[in-house]
């Protein structure tokens, strides 16, 4: 029979161990929950700067001019790509997405076109897009780094859940009334 106080301290490390486990599972479900949240918040902010830039070449096509020659382009390529993100499937969105900032720093070109209030709005997307960016990184980071941890592999905390992946795009634009976003 075993020392009672051999038994005692097996006790308290299986304890200790459990709390430990119990613990990190609680917060790897809070980082996924997290990351789930700010995926919705980026998702939201995407569909909202395609939004603004059909609104953009609206407001260009119906200012009563004849739009023609490289404007009748860049307004197409605009028209197209927001199409193609409104759509765009979440596995696919990234190449899509920088065909949307390629189309608003291509109309940002002719900004004295696009009204005042489209072009703020375009901006405050393109700001709003980027936060939201940082935010889902840094929960998709934070997430990364608590599942690479050795006893997380080991007990499988994470379950069958799949490795969260970076959202990685190219959302470099100005436009009138705000400065550069980076």
């Amino acid at each position: 029979m075993m020392p009672v106080a051999l038994s005692l301290v097996l006790l308290v490390i299986a304890v200790i161990l459990t709390a430990w486990a119990t613990f990190t599972l609680t917060r790897l479900d809070r980082l996924h929950a997290r990351v789930d949240a700010a995926f919705a918040a980026l998702d939201a902010q995407l569909v909202r700067r395609a939004a603004a830039l059909l609104r953009g070449v609206e407001s260009v096509a119906s200012g009563g001019s004849v739009v023609e020659g490289p404007l009748r382009q860049q307004l197409d390529l605009c028209m197209s790509a927001a199409t193609a993100a409104l759509h765009a499937d979440p596995g696919s969105r990234e190449p899509v997405e920088n065909d949307v900032g390629r189309a608003m720093a291509g109309l940002a070109e002719y900004t004295d076109l696009v009204g005042g209030a489209e072009a703020n709005e375009l901006h405050e997307a393109g700001v709003r897009l980027v936060i939201a960016r940082r935010f889902y990184n840094d929960a998709v980071r934070d997430t990364r780094a608590l599942r690479r941890r050795r006893m997380t592999r080991i007990l499988r905390l994470a379950g069958h859940r799949e490795l969260p992946q970076f959202f990685d795009i190219d959302d470099v634009v100005s436009f009138p009334g705000g400065r550069p976003v980076s």
